[in-house]
């Protein structure tokens, strides 16, 4: 398609653009014709933005569980493993444990070995950096922070600024069940001796 004509309307703005801001008139005359060869096309649409796919991690299934727990114990079956002193230390706090079904297991694994495959980066109720509040007892990673180098006002800084979000006075984002286990993890954290 041969370039278009250029009425009388543009040529005199494009002399008036040369004078004053010493334009090219071959540059201005090129982005003329471009713009009437495309001033009816419409815009592209915006590309949808994708998350990226995370691989599915395949959960454990019970007997991989069970395995794990035996094998952190060092004991072979259940009957020994409800035996171990060392067994019973580490799960005085779980409540109404039932070892005759997974969930039972599942809270022995993540009180004693840690994040259950398919359980990082968790999202929803009660759910802060990635970790369920109510299944893990892992505060400084719920407060975002490293145990080696956070000092006492990085664990209070944390604090605050968490519990601004979840205090029950707090009418859009307050929890009062949240808000008392982050008291819970500061007060673990920050308890002298």
């Amino acid at each position: 398609m041969p370039p278009a004509s250029l009425n009388k309307v543009v040529q005199d703005e494009i002399s008036r653009l040369v004078e004053l801001r010493g334009f090219s008139v071959s540059e201005l005359e090129e982005f003329a014709q471009f713009v009437i060869a495309n001033y009816k096309k419409k815009d592209p649409k915006p590309k949808k933005e994708t998350k990226p796919k995370v691989a599915k991690v395949k959960k454990l299934s019970l007997p991989q569980i069970k395995e794990a727990v035996y094998s952190h114990f060092k004991v072979v079956d259940t009957k020994e493993l409800k035996q171990s002193d060392a067994f019973q230390m580490a799960t005085s706090g779980i409540e109404n444990l039932d070892l005759s079904k997974k969930p039972g297991w599942e809270a022995v694994y993540r009180k004693v070995i840690g994040i259950l495959p398919g359980e990082e980066g968790e999202e929803g109720y009660g759910c802060i950096n990635g970790i369920n509040i109510f299944n893990y007892d892992l505060p400084w990673k719920i407060f975002g922070l490293d145990p080696k180098e956070a000092t006492d006002e990085d664990v209070k800084s944390a604090y605050r600024e968490l519990s601004k979000t979840y205090h029950p006075d707090n009418p859009t984002t307050g929890d009062a069940r949240i808000f008392d286990r982050l008291n819970t993890f500061y007060k673990s954290l920050t308890y002298k001796f």
